[in-house]
């Protein structure tokens, strides 16, 4: 059966949020324990969805992974300028990688951003060791732009990648 790309339900933002934990601290992207509040914040499924658009990847009713959408004006847009569209937080469950999940994500982001009117562009952040994630991006046509690169965290500096639509 195909995978399906399209809007989380919030009987799946408890399931998409472990998932997005667990590929943020099992990965090893970041320096983080269980204790750590930022992962708090990859839980908080629900906060995203009531301030962006959040996708999920399903093949036979099975959640396998799951990114946000910030359009133009999004508060959750980090490094978008007004006329730029921006995803963050994309994660696929283990068991389901190599599937295409991510790349599918991905692309339904391009698709999202190419709807809007006057959106010229799609940006992200991403971290040095997501380098999996950083072979769709350049599959995809994402140039990487180093000049807008930025730590959010001392320590932490993270690089940023532009798709001109």
């Amino acid at each position: 059966m195909d995978m399906v790309i399209r809007a989380a339900l919030p009987a799946e933002y408890a399931e998409l949020g472990e998932i997005t934990a667990r590929a943020y601290l099992t990965d090893g992207h970041l320096d983080f324990n269980e204790a750590d509040p930022y992962l708090d914040v990859l839980r908080d499924v629900a906060g995203r969805a009531a301030r962006a658009e959040v996708l999920v990847a399903v093949r036979e009713e099975r959640l396998l992974g799951g990114v946000t959408f910030a359009a133009p004006g999004s508060p959750l847009a980090d490094i978008a300028a007004p006329d730029e569209a921006e995803f963050r937080m994309l994660a696929v469950a283990h068991e389901a990688r190599g599937q295409g999940a991510g790349e599918a994500l991905v692309r339904a982001c391009v698709e999202r951003a190419r709807s809007l009117e006057g959106v010229t562009g799609l940006v992200l952040s991403t971290q040095r060791s997501m380098a999996g994630a950083h072979r769709i991006y350049a599959r995809l046509g994402f140039v990487r732009t180093p000049e807008r690169d930025w730590a959010p965290i001392e320590g932490l500096t993270l690089l940023t990648y532009r798709l001109k639509l």
